[in-house]
């Protein structure tokens, strides 16, 4: 027993010790991204990466990468971590408590993160989501506050971190007077502070390098889920790409990214919707990819996640050791989109509900006496419980609110897909992080998340 904890004890400190070594031979690098697909873990990317090899024959590319490291999440009081939390702890390399953003346990000491060292050590900086800018895992990188849910404060602290860029989402309650600290309006305070506005596509089309410090929002709150798209959508990688146009100078920049929405969809057990997520964030990091290509040497690109959300699991017991994730691509809509389209229906019968399910989620019913490939034909059984679901979700045939219908559709999709969930919040799954580029070596073995703000912010001196 006394040899087996000395082997462990002396594993312990020769990983810790590696890391010393790798921290101190840190070379600053010119161009560095840093990526985050929030409650993006390992059963995520594997999803999503099988799915593209079945549908499309490739991967994908974050997957790829050389640098390769399991990342512990754990936040300082408790061992299942929020977005606050491990935001915090990615950007500012310490431990705080859930619901803390930018400032230690105690909500007491401020943290500088990653972002504002490379600012203050004369390089530009540029903040991307898909989800609102003063959301908890973007404010991590500027804000200072003992609360997440402060998001008119953040705001405050968004213009006042005199960044250089800022693209995706809006700013969430920009214009709270609720707030003990109000002061005006979120974007009218950042033109007063030198910004400039864009808040449309044509606006977004103006932008150019020289313009100087900018906030680009593509929506009013987050950005569209990728599977609701249209032609006209502006995605990560366009803001992404945005950014990098804007920030390239000689001093070079940091740009943190960040893919929110998987997060959310995971909370949701959505799988159809968090691949498309997934590759809508794979998508951003390739324009990042592209540049490293013209800049070899200079370029840093390292892609983690904050958490794992759903509890994922790639298999179902329905159907033995066979998966058939292929399936997903039936599901034409978010889970939000399929319950608006449920929501539209003025007391429909189930059999006017039945090809509406068929054309989102592509179940098959019986009575449409086909045969599809993968299992999609339902059974008896299921289609009593689609029923149920629709029994309760059209109570006395008005539409109770809701997403009964939807959940029940989505969760046998899940399932004929091989794909289950264990929750609808977060767990302590370690994450996958991965690197390309100059430092990509600072990025392997196990590692905890506080270790990359802490290897970054060697790179960006």
């Amino acid at each position: 027993m006394k040899m087996r904890f000395l082997r462990c004890l002396l594993a312990i400190i020769a990983v810790t010790v590696l890391a010393a070594v790798h921290a101190a031979e840190a070379k600053p690098v010119k161009y560095v991204f840093l990526f985050i697909g929030d409650g993006m873990s390992i059963p995520q990317r594997m999803m999503t990466d099988e799915f593209l090899n079945r549908t499309e024959n490739r991967g994908l590319l974050i997957n790829r990468f050389p640098g390769q490291a399991i990342t512990t999440t754990m936040a300082a009081d408790s061992f299942i971590t929020d977005s606050a939390a491990s935001g915090t702890a990615i950007a500012c390399g310490e431990k705080t408590n859930n619901g803390r953003i930018g400032m230690d346990a105690t909500g007491k000491r401020k943290l500088q993160s990653v972002a504002e060292a490379a600012r203050d050590s004369g390089r530009k900086v540029g903040i991307v989501t898909s989800v609102t800018l003063n959301h908890a895992t973007p404010a991590a990188f500027y804000g200072h506050n003992a609360s997440r849910g402060n998001y008119y404060q953040l705001g405050l602290d968004l213009v006042a971190s005199d960044f250089d860029y800022f693209g995706g989402g809006g700013i969430a309650r920009h214009d709270d007077k609720k707030d003990k600290l109000y002061r005006g309006d979120i974007y009218g305070l950042a033109r007063q502070a030198g910004y400039t506005v864009s808040r449309s596509k044509k606006e977004f089309g103006r932008l150019k390098p020289g313009v100087g410090k900018v906030i680009s929002v593509g929506a009013k709150a987050d950005l569209p889920y990728a599977i609701d798209m249209d032609a006209d959508t502006l995605r990560l990688a366009d803001f992404t790409r945005q950014g990098i146009e804007l920030l390239d100078n000689p001093k070079g920049f940091f740009l943190m990214v960040e893919g929110g929405k998987i997060d959310w969809m995971c909370h949701a057990n959505d799988a159809a919707t968090t691949l498309r997520e997934v590759i809508d964030f794979d998508n951003a990091v390739r324009v990042a990819y592209e540049f490293a290509q013209k800049h070899p040497g200079d370029t840093l690109i390292v892609v983690t996640g904050d958490h794992e959300t759903g509890g994922l699991t790639l298999g179902f017991a329905g159907t033995g050791y066979r998966s058939y994730i292929e399936n997903l691509r039936f599901q034409r809509c978010s889970r939000d989109r399929m319950t608006d389209q449920f929501r539209k229906l003025e007391q429909p019968s189930f059999e006017q509900v039945k090809p509406l399910i068929t054309e989102m989620a592509g179940l098959v019913f019986a009575a449409d006496g086909r045969r599809e490939k993968g299992g999609l034909n339902l059974t008896e059984n299921e289609e009593k419980t689609l029923q149920e679901a629709f029994e309760r979700q059209y109570k006395d045939g008005k539409f109770t609110g809701g997403a009964v219908l939807t959940d029940a559709v989505i969760r046998l999709l899940n399932n004929k897909s091989a794909v289950a969930w264990t929750t609808g919040a977060h767990t302590a799954l370690p994450v996958s992080t991965t690197a390309y580029g100059a430092g990509a070596e600072l990025f392997s073995n196990m590692i905890d998340n506080t270790d990359i703000s802490k290897r970054l912010k060697q790179v960006v001196r």
